[in-house]
Parts: C-alpha cells; structure tokens; sequence
C-alpha cells in the first residue's frame, strides 16, 4: 500500500462528463469490512429484534421520501434512466422498503405435528426463524436503487449483515441509500459498500467463506462462475438476463398491444433483464403489426435522459452501443430488414426493429439488451411457442391474444418463469416472485421471496 487512495471515476452515462469520484476499496479494508460483518453476526447479543429492525425501516422510508427528486436525478445521470422513468424507480424503491416491514409483521414459524405415532406422543415442536448469516449483494448498474433495495432491504430486515458491491458505473445511489441506512438507525457493521473495479477482489469478496448468502444480479457468465466457486454450505441467488418472446396471436387487438410492447422492448433503451426482444407475430396480422408498430418506435424522443420529455435514454458505455450497433449489422447483412436504428452520440442508439432475423444471429440468440426488438412471423400458435422456447435461457413471456383457449394454451406450454397475458414481458411488481429458468438464474427474487431466501429455520422440540 502506498497510503493514495485509488479513485473509482463515474461519469455520465449520456455525454461521459465528470459526476464524482469514490474511493475505491483496497484489500485491507474489504477484509476489515468482512470481519465485522461476521464479528457481529456471531454475538448474538448483537443481534436487532424484530420491532427494532421495523423502527429502522420505517425511518428509512420517511428519509428516502426527503431524497425523491435527488435520487430520480442521480439515477437519470449516472444510469441513464430517462428521468420520468427513474421517479418511477424511486417509488418502487420506497415501496419496497414497506413491503419488507409489512413482511416481518407475518413472518413466523410453524408447528411441526406430533402425536401422530407412538414415538412421536408427549411432544410439542415448531421452528423458529433465523437470520442465514453475512450477506454479499452484488449488484447492476440498470437500476441502481431498486437493485440496492431488493438486495440489501431483505438482509436488513431479517437480520444479516450485509456488503454490497454496485455497477462501478453506478455507485453514487448505492452510496447514498447505504448512508441513510445509517441515519435511519442500523448500528455500524451490519450495512457497508464495498467500491470495488477490480474483478479478482469482487470474486474473493463473493467467495469468501464467512459469507453465508450471494445474492449477484448481472451477466450470466459472471454469476455461474462465482456459484462454482461458493464454498460449501454457501447459498446464492442469481438473477441474469434473457431474450424474452412476446407472441401476438392473430386475434390480439392491435390498438391495445402496441403501447405496451413498445414501452417492454424500449424501456431504458432495453437495459432491462426481460425486456422484450423477440416478437413472433400471426402472419395475418404482420403488415399491419408491423406499420403500427414501427411508426410508434420511429416517433420515440430519444436524448438526454434528465429532461422529462425523454423516452430513450443512451447506453451504459460506449462499448456497449458498439456491440450492439454490430449485432444489428450482422443481421442485416445475413439478410434482416432493419427499420430505423443510428447513433447519434457515443453512447446513445435509435431505436430499431429487425424484421425476420437469421436464427443464427446474435440478436436472436443471445441477450440484446439495447434499443432493439426482432420481428419474426408465424402461421400456427405451436411454431411461435417453440421458437419462443428454443433458447438456453428463459426468464419472462408474454401472449397478446383475445382468444382464451389461445392464451391458456401459451401460458401452459411458454418455458417462463411468468407469463403475461396482454401485457409486455418486462411488468412486475417488487413483491412478486422474479425469477429466471435455466441459465437465466438460480433460486427467486422479489422482496419477500428474498427474505425467506436469507433465513433458515430451527425447530425446538419439547417432550413433556
């Protein structure tokens, strides 16, 4: 060590100009930081009550009501949220702070029968709920304080002391939100950041023995790889991205589907982990589909996410729109047809639709997450949910149809975790189970879903 701190630069996600530096956290301090964390959990005298831990939480609610409008506009910068859309993620972020107090007032054990053979008589057993232990989040940049809500909030609430390391693009909301945990209340130690930039320091932080609970939000690649590096007794949750489908059935009304696929596939410029990105629309109704579609997409304000009349914000990095400027021009050149698209900063894209796509192309095959969705068509409702199933990953689908026996036989046969009926593939709510199949994810988020997931139970038995 050389005594200078190293120094995490964030800029703005649309022009890349300066917004702050942070500290980056060096070995020493990670370690530092873990030993508390297990410390504390290890004295159970230190150990919040539940009435404290609720105490805790409803003053952090009337703290973030305070910040709304400076985390709306700290998301719009570092994120590049569009601003009407990141008021939106400062409610859902509140929110989800009652949600875990409304939680703790009904979380309890049960009773365990007895009685119910011979060896089992004169006893009386239930279980009890406890805290699993430290907790490391790790978390996106997409939204940089519903993330760190849905991460860090269950630990809180259920009794574990939790680290969390945000999207070095995105750390001022974690940052933020951690430091009024403090001032709600919550004693030091039992909430801290860890600004980490460096990959092999994150891992270790991840995988370090005296964490009972990953939770990790972000690439597949990344997540997988850290699961095969728990050590044992380690539990984790990991939630990755998709190439969420939306079939359009030949019966769906078309005045009422294109808002909501429009808002599902372009929402945060598609930096979203179910955002729309396949459509597989009735050949019947494709021309028209597609005129109504495209008109709405080309008519989208795309710009400067701090002002209100933006609707499409830039990408996280200018490598980002690259890729994906690339991806759109290799299925154009393996014979798509691309309405709309350009660039018109480095890191911002217009929107574009890729009618009939090669199966073998990126944007077909892997996650977009960009302004882009795949228009293909199809003739009988089968075709359509198989190729809607054919990829390794499945998270969130959607069927717009006005035929019932249409709707109930893709909600059925459609491999999602959810499926959503005239309705876009990137809706939930906080409280609802989230979660991805197969290489989509691992074990179920949603803050209830995630507080179940960070304690364990312990029966008592009593013999009379």
């Amino acid at each position: 060590m050389n005594g200078k701190l190293t120094m995490i630069k964030v800029v703005q996600a649309f022009d890349r100009m300066p917004l702050a530096e942070v500290a980056d956290d060096e070995e020493v301090a990670l370690e530092r930081k873990l030993d508390t964390a297990a410390r504390i959990f290890g004295n159970r005298d230190c150990w919040l009550k539940p009435y404290q831990r609720i105490e805790i939480l409803q003053r952090l609610v009337t703290l973030m009501e305070g910040k709304r409008e400076h985390f709306s506009r700290q998301i719009a910068r570092e994120g590049g949220k569009p601003l009407t859309d990141a008021i939106v993620e400062v409610g859902r972020a509140i929110d989800g702070v009652r949600n875990a107090t409304e939680v703790l007032r009904t979380a309890g054990g049960r009773e365990i029968p007895m009685g119910i053979t011979p060896a089992s008589v004169d006893r009386w057993a239930f279980t009890i709920i406890e805290p699993l232990g430290v907790v490391v989040a790790i978390s996106a940049f997409n939204h940089p304080l519903n993330l760190i809500v849905h991460q860090l909030v269950p630990a809180i609430a259920v009794g574990c002391p939790v680290i969390v390391k945000p999207a070095p693009a995105t750390p001022l909301c974690c940052v933020d939100f951690v430091a009024l945990v403090r001032e709600a209340g919550l004693p030091e130690g039992w909430c801290e950041t860890a600004l980490l930039e460096n990959n092999e320091l994150a891992e270790k932080l991840a995988t370090d023995p005296r964490v009972a609970f990953l939770t990790f939000i972000g690439s597949s690649r990344v997540g997988w790889h850290l699961r095969s590096k728990l050590p044992p007794g380690t539990r984790c949750a990991l939630e990755h991205g998709g190439a969420a489908p939306a079939i359009i059935d030949r019966s769906a009304d078309l005045d009422q589907i294109i808002d909501p696929l429009v808002k599902g596939g372009y929402y945060h410029a598609g930096q979203v982990c179910v955002s729309t990105q396949r459509i597989y629309v009735h050949a019947d109704i494709e021309r028209a589909f597609l005129d109504r579609f495209a008109a709405r997409v080309a008519a989208l304000r795309v710009g400067d996410p701090v002002f209100a009349e933006t609707e499409v914000g830039p990408l996280i990095h200018p490598r980002e729109a690259d890729r994906v400027s690339g991806w759109i021009e290799e299925a154009s050149a393996g014979g798509a047809s691309v309405i709309g698209g350009g660039r018109i900063t480095d890191t911002t894209l217009l929107p574009a639709i890729i009618v009939n796509p090669p199966a073998e192309a990126k944007v077909s095959t892997q996650e977009v997450f960009g302004p882009v969705t795949c228009v293909s068509r199809f003739i009988k409702l089968d075709e359509a949910i198989a190729a809607a199933n054919a990829l390794p990953m499945a998270f969130q689908a959607s069927v717009f149809t006005e035929d019932l026996r249409s709707a109930l036989r893709a909600a059925e046969r459609l491999d999602a975790s959810a499926v959503m009926i005239n309705d876009h593939t990137a809706f939930r709510t906080d409280w609802m189970p989230f979660a991805g199949r197969r290489q989509s994810g691992y074990g179920v988020g949603g803050i209830p879903a995630t507080m179940h997931a960070m304690t364990e139970e312990k029966m008592i038995v009593f013999r009379k």
